[in-house]
């Protein structure tokens, strides 16, 4: 045992991730948006207004909170992947049975399990009966999973292929029955050490809208430096002296800080946290709500997801003469649902719904479920006299029972009918026992055929209409699963998912294909079955590869891979595993798909809340830094002066942060406005945006020239610059919001009344260093400001365009080797 475990190592199949705290403050200090907010609060400092300083200082206090709660839920999640593991178990070594750690299992090993208890290894089953294993955390599997002792040799080779009914892994639990496994693969060589090592070593890219912002931030910084560097000297060599290049330069810093942009960024976000958290949808990190918006596939969990992930009695198919309270009754005498075995639960239920059943005065005998027979036998005596019931495979109890072989040929048609839609059949038969010529025997013929049960894993209610949105929208859907084909094609035709022949192609298939074409996914992909959590990672990064936004629902340890690697990773908040709703980046309270189209739609309308509100920033910050550079630059008096920039400041920050915050509609989802740009404006938007700024600089600087005349007035002068760029603020607002809320027509209602207060009044005027103006200056500047609006016009009635993103194809995840001479069965279930 020492050598084996010198060799193979400790069966760690979790280890400690290797990210410290060192790693955690050597990736903050390299945020560039950490540094743009030291920056940033210096400058502040430097000219002289320390509330701004100091609350840009104070902002990165939980930006680093942010990073070390993270970091402390990274290791959370590896806690919440180990309680899926065994922690001890019993092992035979030198004869007897011995219970010790489970990280002291060695290959080699015989491990006995019992019913209830995880397998701390990957394993080959050698001793048990009426064995059935949980698979669905690992494989994905709704239904439990018989499992056969492997009896005789292995087959030949050095690496022998052996069926998945003989493997019991590590990370599932053993329902019934008592295995004894063989342990074959310890540590970070099962199947489940496997994923948990993919996951903790992902590495999640930046989103576009964060790439977008910072590039945004980093141009309008560069151009404000340089302006202010221009500037000060320009004003120096004019003569204007020190004092005055430097109150020229300070104000158009002031005015070109672009301190907006990750303002209204987080504002945002944070305002699409709280909505999709009203729609049952927990966001754990704020930049998916931008991810969301952008979604264009949905890679979807069928159970658990699109069904209730819990087995339930469909319907109840009698022979004539024979009610369906009989046939569940006898259904339930042949079911032990004490055992864990979600069939008996199911039945168990069914008859109970039916009304009180009276329990059997005495069980004489049980015939168990078995590979071999496939069929289980309660002899009960009750109150009428001694009855046998039978419950098992159709095609057995159907050979043993007295049917003709017509009435055997229609039921047998029946049976293909049921299982063709994805159900799980089981036929049921009685026979009455004369109480003194019973021997204790199991009835093997003679019995008599009662009819079907049908049991099915139903589909969610709303299910098909959250789909039928999807397509509306020109969202591409795929199931994967780990279920048989025949399932999964019946629950996708009665969700409307594919038609009523939706493509499917087996886990093995699609690996092999992107094997074959490159990564190259078929079109119009429907379901994937009998997948692997290997090929459903595969399967997202090939998706990413060919420009789409994937997100992923999930709920067992099996999604973790693949919600790490989505752009969206959903997770069930219900019946989901801990360690998926760690890893994932939205979790869903109701378990509900309706809840993601709304999530969807909530992400595509902040998209474009945001972007308005940018497109808005930018309409204002471009004519407010090119004419506080250009007229002084032109040799003529400051126009502005601090207190007008703080002026212009109350008015620009509660309209970029409140004025288009529109809910999300119906419109949202339609297809023709698709949010989901790589770069966050068009060429159309830019254009708009340029034209108008220079539309508003050339107003701007003809009044102010016009107004200065002869007797260089400049107080009034600045007035009209003024006026005519908050008439212009009042007007990009109108148009970009479309009034369609009350805070954006109280805004511009209190943008118009602050500049005619401000102005007209005589002391406020004096206060702000303007004078009051005539009406014809009051025309001059609403004309003004209305023509830097018409650029936007044609903007208004264009849809949102969906460029062509640039795919980056995530680094491939090494295989790891194998280490013996066993491998699994590329097919996972038979």
């Amino acid at each position: 045992m020492a050598a084996r475990r010198q060799r193979y190592g400790r069966n760690n199949i979790l280890e400690a991730p290797s990210y410290t705290w060192a790693e955690l403050c050597r990736n903050t200090v390299s945020d560039p948006m950490l540094w743009f907010l030291v920056c940033t609060s210096v400058l502040y400092l430097v000219l002289g207004q320390p509330v701004e300083g100091w609350t840009l200082l104070a902002a990165i206090v939980p930006l680093a909170g942010m990073d070390a709660w993270l970091h402390h839920r990274t290791r959370a999640s590896m806690e919440g992947l180990s309680h899926q593991l065994a922690e001890h178990a019993v092992v035979l070594r030198e004869g007897t049975l011995q219970r010790v750690e489970a990280t002291d299992v060695v290959v080699g090993d015989l491990v006995e399990v019992a019913a209830g208890e995880p397998f701390p290894a990957d394993g080959l089953v050698v001793a048990g009966e009426g064995l059935q294993t949980e698979e669905s955390s690992l494989t994905g599997e709704s239904q439990p999973v018989r499992k056969r002792p492997l009896r005789g040799e292995l087959p030949p080779g050095n690496d022998p292929l052996v069926e998945w009914t003989h493997w019991g892994l590590a990370g599932t639990r053993l329902l019934t029955g008592r295995a004894v496994l063989r342990a074959v693969f310890t540590g970070e060589e099962t199947l489940y050490g496997r994923i948990t090592r993919t996951a903790t070593r992902h590495q999640r890219a930046r989103t576009p809208l964060q790439a977008a912002v910072q590039g945004l931030v980093a141009i309008l910084l560069a151009a404000a430096a340089s302006f202010c560097g221009v500037l000060a000297f320009v004003r120096w060599r004019q003569g204007y002296g020190w004092l005055d290049a430097m109150v020229s330069a300070a104000t158009l810093a002031v005015a070109a800080l672009p301190e907006e942009f990750p303002v209204a960024l987080t504002f945002f976000l944070g305002s699409g946290v709280y909505r999709l958290a009203r729609r049952r949808a927990l966001v754990k990190r704020a930049v998916s709500v931008e991810n969301i918006g952008r979604v264009t596939c949905i890679c979807m969990d069928k159970t658990g997801t699109l069904t209730e992930g819990q087995l339930r009695v469909a319907s109840c198919l009698p022979m004539a003469q024979v009610s369906p309270a009989r046939l569940l009754h006898a259904a339930s005498r042949a079911s032990r649902p004490e055992n864990g075995d979600p069939l008996d639960g199911a039945i168990a239920a069914a008859a109970s719904a039916q009304g009180p059943t009276a329990p059997p005065s005495e069980v004489l005998a049980l015939f168990p479920f078995t590979e071999e027979r496939r069929r289980e036998t309660a002899v009960v005596r009750e109150d009428d006299g001694l009855w046998a019931f039978t419950k098992g495979s159709p095609e057995v109890v159907l050979a043993a029972c007295t049917l003709s072989p017509e009435e055997r040929a229609e039921w047998r048609h029946e049976v293909e009918a049921q299982a063709a839609q994805g159900r799980k059949v089981i036929a049921c038969a009685e026979q009455r026992l004369d109480a003194h010529g019973w021997l204790g025997g199991e009835p093997l013929r003679g019995l008599r055929f009662l009819g079907l049960v049908v049991c099915a894993d139903p589909v969610r209610p709303g299910v098909a209409e959250s789909i039928a949105a999807c397509h509306r929208a020109g969202i591409h859907l795929v199931m994967v699963t780990g279920d048989h084909p025949e399932t999964a094609r019946a629950v996708a035709r009665e969700i409307g998912l594919g038609g009523e022949a939706p493509s499917l192609l087996l886990g093995e298939e699609l690996e092999a294909r992107l094997s074959q074409t490159g990564g190259v996914l078929p079109r119009n992909l429907d379901i994937i079955a009998r997948t692997l959590p290997a090929q459903k990672l595969e399967l997202v990064r090939a998706l990413q590869a060919s420009g789409e936004v994937v997100a992923v629902t999930g709920d067992g340890v099996n999604d973790v891979p693949a919600l790490q690697a989505a752009d969206v990773g959903i997770a069930m908040g219900e019946r989901g595993t801990r360690s998926a709703r760690e890893v994932a980046s939205i979790v869903l309270l109701d378990d509900n798909l309706h809840s993601i189209v709304g999530a969807i739609a909530e992400g595509r309308q902040l998209f474009h809340n945001l972007r308005t509100s940018f497109q808005y920033l930018l309409l204002i910050h471009i004519p407010l830094v090119v004419t506080a550079a250009l007229i002084p630059l032109a040799g003529y008096p400051l126009l502005y002066m601090p207190i007008h920039v703080i002026w212009l400041e109350l008015i620009i920050h509660p309209t970029a942060l409140l004025a288009f915050q529109d809910a999300a509609s119906p419109e949202a989802l339609r297809p023709s406005e698709r949010p989901v740009q790589v770069r966050f404006f068009s060429r159309g938007d830019w254009a708009a945006v340029c034209v108008s700024s220079v539309v508003l600089v050339g107003v701007m600087v003809l009044g102010y020239e016009w107004s200065l005349g002869g007797h260089r007035n400049v107080e009034h002068a600045r007035a009209m610059a003024m006026v005519a760029l908050t008439v212009a603020s009042a007007g990009f607002c109108a148009l970009l919001s479309g009034l369609r809320t009350r805070l954006a027509k109280l805004i511009c209602a209190a943008t118009l009344a602050s500049a005619l207060v401000l102005v007209q009044v005589p002391a406020l005027a004096r206060l702000l260093h303007l004078s009051p103006l005539h009406v014809m200056d009051w025309g001059w500047a609403i004309a003004g400001g209305a023509m830097a609006c018409l650029p936007l016009l044609p903007r208004l009635f264009l849809p949102w365009q969906r460029p062509r993103p640039t795919p980056q194809v995530p680094p491939g995840t090494p295989r790891p080797s194998r280490r013996s001479g066993f491998k699994w069965p590329r097919q996972t279930h038979g």
